[in-house]
């Protein structure tokens, strides 16, 4: 089979479906590849490149499977021979048109933006590489209109406060974002409704912002659901303050197959700072921010930029062609089962079912649902149903003055018969349990691997103690010797293996 390469028809579209580097993966599943002349270019790859990587240029919709980034324009589709195989983001979801007319076409089409969200299909969800370009380039756009230092700044000409910026949505997009606006040194604060998030913010350097509501709960699919009344007016709450306050938002809030949700109204905007800067990542959608306009860049009254624009990833376009066409690439591995160069569709597949829009030639919209948990998993039901562990009992005080008392009495009877040399020794003893009880006690686990080494050193020293006190005395001592010399070469020996096993962990050969 053929893999055809198009030359994207959407006006300001610059990523392509394939790179030179991902045609020689494409290659070895068995297929030829074929380039419409100049599609790479507005990505930087031009058509020699692709003939080093071992593609042809020619006519890619007359290819047996047809890769594109957007849909294909209506004369791209007439192109398309009966029978093959058309993957690309065909965006169904928001686009019945375009179902509808694909219905009507003799092919079968893959929509790759419809990819589900399972762990076996990661390597193939380009609305999670999208998104994570997307919001790093987020960030840039806002400081470039911004103008102004992200970073604080301490000069003999003043100081500068640091900028503040707040991100709406703490998913891929979002978090990208988070690390894009730390890295230049903002204070970046970030809300979303799912708390389990809260880490992942704080693991960048942000603040997470939380709302408290009874409707808060961890998400069971990973996407934030849509909240009620009482989770959007505390939410609106919080908006308003934090945008009387930041420099910057970035909003990327989005709910699967519905409009995006307005998160900042027109009299937020208005209470920005002269200056600010908001960027609407959901404007394809509809847009999180009133006031935002699809594809452009506005300033309101009070000075307030909202930039709208719905290609922020393909402004970073060969870094977004690399990792849509490795996408697509993962797609084809998992679609071309022989390596044979020949694509097969299993219907059977959860991944391949949910992408496909039409199988030839018959609508396949919309796919089943595909039961997906990002909740944490249940117990067992053997675990449920198995008899409960018997509770230990809190010692009583009759008991614990009891044991006080029998070590108290060893301890003067000790004192009392046993020879005068052996006191300080058992004080010695006592004291360094209790001090060393209370000292490891309280060593953080992230230092148990260097505590491991000091412990080897001490037993080196009862090592070195005991093979002086061989031979001696009497052979009593000598059999006690040898006892501590095995224990604690034990201990030596087997703490330096763990202590090579953890440090081999951080080694990069």
């Amino acid at each position: 089979m053929i893999v055809g390469v198009l030359k994207e028809a959407r006006a300001g579209e610059n990523r392509v479906s394939a790179t030179p580097a991902t045609i020689e993966p494409i290659r070895k599943l068995g297929y030829d590849v074929v380039v419409d002349s100049g599609a790479g270019v507005a990505a930087g790859f031009t058509d020699s490149a692709y003939e080093a990587a071992g593609a042809t240029i020619g006519d890619a919709t007359a290819a047996d499977v047809v890769l594109g980034v957007n849909a294909p324009s209506p004369a791209q589709l007439d192109g398309v021979r009966p029978e093959a195989t058309v993957i690309a983001l065909f965006a169904p979801a928001f686009d019945p048109e375009m179902v509808e007319d694909l219905g009507r076409r003799p092919f079968t089409a893959l929509s790759m933006d419809a990819v589900p969200r399972i762990s076996r299909a990661q390597s193939m969800d380009v609305l999670s590489s999208m998104a994570n370009i997307a919001g790093y380039r987020a960030v840039v756009e806002a400081a470039h209109t911004f103008g102004r230092f992200f970073t604080g700044q301490v000069t003999a000409a003043g100081k500068v406060p640091p900028a503040k910026v707040l991100v709406a949505g703490a998913g891929v997009a979002g978090l990208a974002a988070i690390g894009a606006a730390g890295s230049l040194g903002a204070i970046v604060r970030a809300t979303d409704p799912r708390p389990e998030v809260a880490d992942q913010v704080r693991s960048l350097g942000g603040e997470y912002l939380s709302i408290e509501s009874a409707e808060v709960e961890v998400s069971k699919t990973g996407y934030a659901k849509e909240m009620g009344d009482d989770y959007k007016a505390r939410e609106a709450e919080l908006y308003a303050a934090q945008c009387r306050e930041v420099d910057i938002v970035i909003t990327t809030a989005l709910i699967p197959g519905r409009p995006a949700p307005t998160l900042i109204t027109a009299e937020m905007v208005a209470s920005m700072k002269p200056g600010s800067v908001i960027v609407d990542m959901a404007a394809a959608n509809g847009g999180n921010v009133v006031g935002t306009v699809k594809g452009e860049k506005v300033v309101t009254d009070n000075g307030v930029t909202i930039i709208g624009y719905t290609d922020l990833a393909g402004r970073l376009p060969a870094q977004a062609s690399q990792l849509y066409g490795t996408n697509l690439v993962n797609l084809l591995k998992l679609m071309t089962p022989g390596k044979d160069g020949r694509l097969v569709l299993d219907w059977d597949d959860p991944v391949q079912r949910s992408i496909t829009v039409v199988r030839e030639g018959e609508s396949a919209w919309p796919p089943p649902p595909v039961q997906v948990s990002a909740a944490p998993a249940a117990a067992p039901a053997a675990a449920e149903t198995a008899p409960p562990k018997p509770k230990k009992e809190p010692m009583t005080p009759a008991r614990r003055f009891g044991a006080v008392a029998v070590g108290a009495l060893a301890l003067f009877l000790t004192a009392g018969f046993a020879p005068a040399a052996l006191l300080p020794h058992v004080t010695v003893f006592v004291l360094a349990i209790v001090i060393g009880y209370y000292v490891i006690g309280h060593v953080h686990h992230a230092l148990h691997t260097p505590l491991m080494s000091v412990t080897n050193a001490i037993s080196g020293i009862i090592v070195v103690g005991a093979l002086l006190q061989i031979g001696q005395t009497s052979t009593v001592v000598t059999v006690l010797s040898c006892v501590a010399i095995l224990l604690a070469s034990i201990n030596v020996f087997g703490g330096f293996a763990v202590t090579r096993r953890m440090l081999a962990m951080f080694n990069r050969s």
